[in-house]
Order: structure tokens, then C-alpha cells, then sequence
């Protein structure tokens, strides 16, 4: 779990907006990526691009305002 809460600020390679992309996606990891938060970053990312339809509207636009 501890790992988890580091895990969405690294993807989304952010100093200031890390608080807010973590915060923004937290949940939608925990829904839809539980099985891969072990597996590495990347595979989080992915993970999230593949579920972008069923994400939080905050998330989403973490996810776009970062280029992904």
C-alpha cells in the first residue's frame, strides 16, 4: 500500500501537479489497476490508458494535461 500512495506521482513525472495527479487518480488505481501496482509504473500508466473511458473525470485530465 505505501508504495501505492508514491506510485501515481512518478507516472505522471510532475513536481507541483504530483499532489493533485495522485490525489485525482488514487481511486481509479485502486479500481481498475490493483492487480498491477507491484508490477512498475509503467504498467500503472498502461493500466490507466486502458481503462481512460471508465476514469474519473479529474484523472482523465491529469492524464491529458501530461501528454498521456
Amino acid at each position: 500500500m505505501a508504495r501505492f500512495l508514491f506510485l501515481v506521482p512518478f507516472i505522471l513525472m510532475v513536481s507541483t501537479a504530483s499532489a493533485q495527479g495522485h490525489d485525482a487518480c488514487a481511486r481509479d488505481v485502486s479500481r481498475f489497476c490493483r492487480a498491477q501496482i507491484n508490477d512498475g509504473d509503467q504498467i500503472v500508466l498502461a493500466c490507466l490508458k486502458q481503462n481512460r473511458a471508465k476514469l474519473s473525470k479529474a484523472c482523465a485530465k491529469v492524464l491529458a494535461d501530461h501528454g498521456q
